[in-house]
């Protein structure tokens, strides 16, 4: 076994490339505290609506989603997301997401209050599937997506990015 294993791999699944899908913006009403559970703190923030905009697809988000979070000992929060789009055009179109916010204890306090705070300082990452019945979006139901998000006062946005 002196052989390489990375240069035995066709040049394809030596790396991996993204394009661009659409830019999120998601409005959260104030959390839900279930509260310390055995698996670890539980909040849930409901999700009336946001808007998303990208090269193939815009729209808005629906009232009705929801943001299932859990709070780990370390502070990190691991998102469990599920929302529904609906394109300019009137196709249907649901996201699922899960992700991870994650970084020093003091900036996630400031994150959770809503302060604005620069989102190089923490991790923000979600890996994102989708489903739809729309002809015209079906190609959705066959990509993995990744994104990378920053916290606002009124909730968080996202750069979501097809992963080709």
């Amino acid at each position: 076994m002196s052989e390489n294993l990375m240069a035995s791999l066709p040049i394809l699944l030596q790396s991996v490339s993204t394009r661009h899908l659409f830019t999120m913006r998601l409005d959260v009403k104030p959390m839900v505290i279930i509260g310390a559970t055995p698996a670890g703190f539980k909040r849930v923030g409901v999700i009336p609506g946001g808007i998303f905009e990208g090269e193939r697809l815009n729209g808005v988000v629906l009232d009705g989603g929801s943001d299932w979070q859990t709070v780990r000992s370390d502070g990190t929060v691991h998102l469990d997301v599920k929302l529904m789009l609906k394109t300019d055009d009137g196709e249907l179109i649901n996201m699922m997401y899960q992700g991870l916010r994650a970084g020093e204890r003091e900036i996630l306090q400031r994150v959770d209050r809503g302060e604005v705070v620069d989102p190089a300082t923490y991790y923000f990452r979600t890996t994102v599937m989708f489903d739809t019945a729309a002809v015209k979006y079906g190609w959705l139901n066959h990509i993995l997506a990744i994104g990378t998000g920053f916290r606002t006062a009124k909730g968080p946005v996202y750069n979501l990015f097809e992963v080709m």
